[in-house]
């Protein structure tokens, strides 16, 4: 899909990989409507971004994220491209998460991608032309210790997007769905950063990230892992998860420490 003079939903569009995707977008000519759920950040960014139209919302539950669709449609006129990057990072052992906090990185992470799929379809579907992307990661093909509600999430946005895309699949409609490995940008915690070095975690740059998402959507690629071994590890995992198993051991030993706040 080419982008330029594209009507394009972004959520997320004030966060540390948000920002830069946003910058990229309009570079490439897009008509964006830019949501978040902080209202300050947002506004700052639509200062630096003109002819931007910034949308505060909140994506936690279904009414929020209909609301967000109505003021984007009143926006934009319409929408080409939604793209569901909107999320929320835990690095804790499961005994100790706050249910609240659960519950509320499922409805961000999962849910909001699927209200806001739902709220834009029927449109899509009368134009007979569309994409959704759906940023989910290597989380969500390979279950890490210590990040169980997070990777619970994104296999939910894989399964659906795999689903919807199949529904879809006599139209003109496309559904894209985006794995990297992780990112560095300030949703991670210290003692997630402080385990990643002690465990050499590969973290990509958001800057390198945005361009891999930019060329999915030009290439109209189905589905796209980033980062090597871990795209290979998914794969993998498929087959002999087992294997796997073992070969995080000891990356999860080390890593409860800093989960538990030992170190």
């Amino acid at each position: 899909m080419e982008i330029k003079n594209k009507r394009v939903v972004l959520t997320g569009a004030a966060g540390g990989m948000g920002r830069i995707l946003a910058a990229e977008l309009v570079k490439r000519g897009a008509n964006l409507a830019m949501v978040d759920a902080n209202a300050d950040a947002l506004a700052t960014l639509a200062t630096k971004l003109s002819g931007t139209h910034p949308v505060q919302g909140n994506l936690s539950t279904a009414k929020g994220c209909n609301a967000v669709a109505d003021q984007c449609l009143e926006k934009l006129g319409g929408i080409d491209l939604l793209i569901n990057l909107a999320g929320i990072n835990s690095f804790a052992a499961y005994e100790d998460e706050n249910p609240d906090k659960i519950e509320l990185m499922l409805h961000v992470n999962l849910l909001a991608p699927m209200w806001l799929a739902r709220a834009f379809l029927p449109l899509m579907q009368e134009n007979n032309s569309g994409r959704i992307v759906n940023v989910g990661s290597v989380f969500g093909s390979i279950g890490f210790a210590y990040f169980s509600v997070y990777s619970a999430s994104k296999f939910g946005l894989r399964g659906f997007s795999e689903a919807l895309r199949r529904e879809v699949a006599d139209t003109n409609i496309k559904i894209t769905y985006i794995a990297p490995r992780a990112v560095k940008t300030p949703m991670n915690s210290d003692a997630l950063m402080r385990m990643g070095e002690a465990t050499k975690m590969n973290m990509d740059a958001p800057e390198d990230v945005v361009q891999k998402i930019i060329a999915a959507i030009d290439n109209d690629r189905k589905d796209i892992y980033f980062g090597f071994p871990e795209s290979l590890f998914v794969r993998i995992n498929v087959l002999f998860p087992r294997l796997v198993d073992k070969a995080l051991a000891a990356q999860n030993r080390i890593a409860r420490a800093f989960a538990k706040g030992e170190q």
